[in-house]
């Protein structure tokens, strides 16, 4: 079974460049959980799944910590998850930046793990 929450939007002080740090800049997150059974599924009770509000305040959470690299910033929130939800079978989260500071039109940079 898989719990998708796709394009929660933060504003944060992530990236390398002191005018990043300062200036700050929007961030997506799309986050995949993977889990060996659905017992909600045959129950409809909340306590048999993932609470979906504690997914999203362990991506909150993390996103509010600075961090040069979008690479730290997904490895945070997939450890972040493991540690509070062990049953999780698998973890695919990406962060990315808004207009990047790359020196010509970029929309969203990425980072995916």
């Amino acid at each position: 079974m898989k719990i998708i929450l796709t394009n929660m939007r933060f504003f944060a002080y992530h990236g390398y460049f002191p005018e990043e740090k300062k200036n700050g800049n929007h961030f997506l997150v799309n986050l995949t959980i993977e889990l060996p059974e659905c017992a909600a599924c045959r129950t409809d009770e909340l306590e048999d799944t993932l609470n979906y509000q504690q997914l999203y305040d362990i991506v909150k959470h993390e996103m509010e910590i600075p961090s040069n690299m979008l690479e730290h910033v997904a490895a945070r929130i997939k450890t972040g998850i493991r540690r509070q939800f062990p049953e999780v079978t698998d973890i695919s989260v990406r962060v990315s930046k808004r207009y990047p500071p790359l020196g010509g039109q970029v929309e969203w940079a990425s980072v995916e793990l």
